[in-house]
């Protein structure tokens, strides 16, 4: 299959080739894919397919740049999330459920996304894709109508892929790089709820092992260092690719707040202007919630509201954040320093599931009595590269 281009543009020639002759686990039913739409694809497949298989449930990802900006199950709505996600009164099939809440987690990375979902697309999730910016899309089959609907999205640009539910890769998997060619094991150890069967301290509740479950999945299939917060069967903040791993804490932990803060009554009471687009809306919410506008984007976001701007105080955000419980973490390797677990508790962290191994176990252990956090050692290194 000849792709648009590879990683970048000046890279004109790029191709999905089978190997040894066999057939590509993917079928292009739209759009033209560039090497980058591929691997965001393959991985997300992947992660959704597992999900799918661990927690029998229909599992949606949103990627962007070979990495998970949401994951989640269908797992039904609140009314204030639904508001957050602007479906209120909407009626979500299972698999449009877990696109919504995958897309919800990081809004504004999710802009430009390629999805992947464990389930035939059937007509709820193709209309809620046709109103937002997305590249593509991969599942494992399409509903008639659904598939027609995609296939006119962007103009006929945008990239329908169906996979092959049954395709098996080999055991092992090859990079070339630099005129070198590296050959390892594939990582296919599939993360199931019995990883997380066993706690070091504290217990974990049904909910707590479905999120550490569908967060293990979804680190697997991000670019290392990654820690990841899920809450209520879906990733709500993903520190991708970061050299320091208290690094990616602070990071997920950040947007985790914003994710939050997303649900806060002044948030979900702003009115903007008819004729507001959905992403310009969602991203405004977003820098509303982040509090740090300069005054040129102060006066843009007074343009184009239809109340008067009221800010968020500080004394609201800390007594609203102070509310976010019950959430898991998960990290792809085994955390190093207590500084991790101070920084969780922060953001709501009860549960965390870690491979475990550090000459500081005893510390992370104790530190996480101190807090009233459930932990579980996996046994289980989650490196992607």
């Amino acid at each position: 299959m000849r792709l648009k281009y590879g990683c970048n543009p000046t890279q004109g020639f790029a191709a999905l080739e089978p190997l040894d002759g066999g057939k590509l686990p993917v079928e292009l039913l739209g759009g033209t894919p560039s090497l980058i739409n591929l691997l965001d694809a393959l991985n997300a497949w992947q992660l959704v397919s597992e999900a799918r298989e661990a927690l029998g449930l229909p599992a949606a990802a949103s990627f962007k740049h070979v990495s998970p900006a949401g994951a989640a199950v269908a797992v039904p709505l609140p009314d204030d999330l639904a508001r957050a996600y602007e479906v209120q009164g909407q009626s979500l099939t299972p698999a449009a459920l877990a696109y919504v809440r995958a897309r919800g987690a990081d809004p504004k990375c999710s802009f430009g996304d390629f999805v992947a979902l464990s389930d035939v697309v059937d007509e709820a999730t193709a209309d809620f894709l046709k109103g937002v910016v997305s590249d593509g899309i991969i599942a494992p089959g399409y509903e008639p109508k659904a598939l027609r609907t995609l296939c006119e999205k962007k103009s006929g640009s945008f990239i329908v892929l169906q996979a092959d539910a049954g395709f098996r890769p080999p055991e092992r998997e090859a990079r070339e790089l630099f005129g070198v060619r590296l050959v390892q094991d594939r990582n296919n150890r599939k993360v199931t709820p019995a990883d997380v069967a066993k706690t070091v301290c504290g217990t974990l509740t049904p909910e707590a092992t479905r999120d550490l479950v569908l967060g293990l999945i979804a680190i697997k299939y991000t670019q290392s260092n990654s820690v990841g917060y899920a809450l209520d069967g879906q990733m709500i903040g993903i520190g991708a690719g970061q050299q320091s791993r208290v690094d990616c804490t602070k990071l997920a932990g950040a947007k985790a707040d914003v994710w939050h803060l997303g649900r806060h009554p002044k948030v979900l009471g702003l009115r903007f202007k008819k004729g507001v687009k959905r992403q310009d809306r969602i991203n405004w919410r977003v820098r509303y919630i982040e509090g740090d506008l300069v005054p040129s984007e102060e006066a843009a976001l007074r343009e184009v509201l239809d109340q008067p701007l009221v800010l968020l105080g500080p004394e609201e955000r800390r007594d609203w954040l102070s509310r976010l419980d019950g959430v898991s973490l998960v990290s792809d390797g085994f955390i190093p320093f207590r500084d991790n677990i101070d920084h969780a508790a922060r953001h709501g962290v009860k549960f965390i599931a870690q491979p475990g191994g550090s000459t500081r176990d005893a510390e992370i252990e104790a530190a996480c009595r101190e807090y009233g956090i459930a932990m579980v050692h996996t046994q289980l290194r989650l490196f992607h590269h």
